[in-house]
């Protein structure tokens, strides 16, 4: 049997690919992201639950079927971009996996996994070399902070991080965006907002982050912050004590960020360092005040960051603020899968597509 790659009419290699929860918030921004950034694509396949199965979906011109995911829907698939549950990735990333396809999962489930590699491209790419047909995106939270800490981390050591998080309803996924839309209606209509996707009022409200307090006093959101960076740094001494809060904002998280370094930092130095730093832009107009905002983020592949500034309350120098806004469902979601995706082929870590003659 003559095995032969799959290649365009320039003799680029081309990537089948798979999207295992294509209708939900993030499954839809990978579309729009895969077609902007011009990946090599052979066959697009998109899955969904029965329930959404039969839908059709518009990507570069074309009509494509959603098809319901199952345990056979990964023959021939080379790469598989899954955004659908934890429990759902746990139940079909291995049946991906046994078909041949490398799975870059959008979830909770394998992230802390010691098998795993937990990878943002600015800061540790050379971990996917390591991979064993799966690679865990982080937490949004995690990767729009630590984009930015990780250049001023290269620079010293960082031995404290204090953070609180301003996280968009955008985090609990699509229903959870209406649910806002609908209350904030429902409020200006006069009448009373109804949760229901969430445990307490969204509109002109804010409450703590809604995942389940473990015995420590932190949220799950929280831990996440603490240990995802530790493992992406390789640092599992950092001292990481986050607050996590979902504001009444559509799109885009942001995050009020304390730096304590190993050495001096002072504020010139680090908007040196985080000028050049990959995947950031800086906002930061004094005389305006104008620093980042969820609402400029939201639709930006860049993490924003402003109020750079010394922490007057140590004397030593050691310590710098910062307040970040990056679009969760781009680097905090889909984009950084889709960046993933890039380093594999890059690093070519990705098997190339293969076809039965005349097939």
């Amino acid at each position: 049997m003559n095995i032969l790659e799959l290649t365009d009419n320039r003799g680029n290699i081309m990537y089948n690919v798979a999207i295992m929860g294509a209708t939900g918030a993030v499954g839809q921004v990978m579309l729009e992201l895969l077609a902007e950034r011009g990946f090599p694509i052979g066959e697009l396949r998109l899955l969904a639950s029965a329930r959404s199965a039969g839908k059709e979906v518009e990507f570069e011109g074309e009509t494509h079927t959603i098809g319901e995911l199952r345990e056979d829907s990964f023959a021939n698939i080379d790469l598989v971009l899954a955004s659908a549950g934890g429990s759902i990735s746990r139940k079909f990333a291995p049946c991906a996996i046994d078909a041949g396809a490398v799975v870059v999962d959008n979830t909770s489930a394998f992230r802390m996994d010691p098998s795993v590699p937990l990878v943002v491209p600015e800061i540790n790419p050379q971990d996917l070399a390591t991979h064993a047909g799966i690679i865990a995106n982080p937490n949004c939270s995690t990767i729009i902070m630590d984009v930015v800490v990780w250049p001023l981390y290269r620079r010293s050591r960082v031995e404290r991080i204090v953070v609180s998080t301003y996280q968009a309803i955008s985090g609990a996924g699509a229903r959870a965006m209406e649910e806002l839309e609908s209350q904030t209606r429902e409020v200006l209509d006069g009448k009373g907002a109804r949760p229901r996707e969430m445990p307490h009022q969204t509109a002109f409200n804010l409450f703590s982050h809604n995942t389940q307090i473990g015995a420590e006093g932190y949220c799950e959101e929280e831990m996440k912050m603490v240990c995802e960076t530790r493992k992406m740094f390789h640092d599992d001494d950092i001292r990481i004590t986050p607050t996590c809060v979902r504001v009444p904002v559509m799109r885009a998280h942001s995050e009020a960020v304390n730096l304590e370094f190993e050495e001096v930092v002072d504020e010139s130095e680090a908007r040196e360092i985080l000028a050049a730093a990959p995947g950031v832009e800086i906002v930061d107009d004094v005389e305006a005040n104008h620093f980042p905002m969820p609402i400029e983020a939201s639709g930006k592949d860049a993490v924003l960051v402003g109020r750079i500034r010394n922490d007057i309350s140590r004397a030593d120098g050691r310590g710098i603020d910062l307040f970040i806004s990056g679009d969760q469902l781009r680097k905090g979601a889909a984009l950084n899968a889709i960046q993933i995706a890039e380093e594999l082929v890059e690093r070519d870590l990705l098997k190339a597509p293969v076809a039965t003659a005349g097939s």
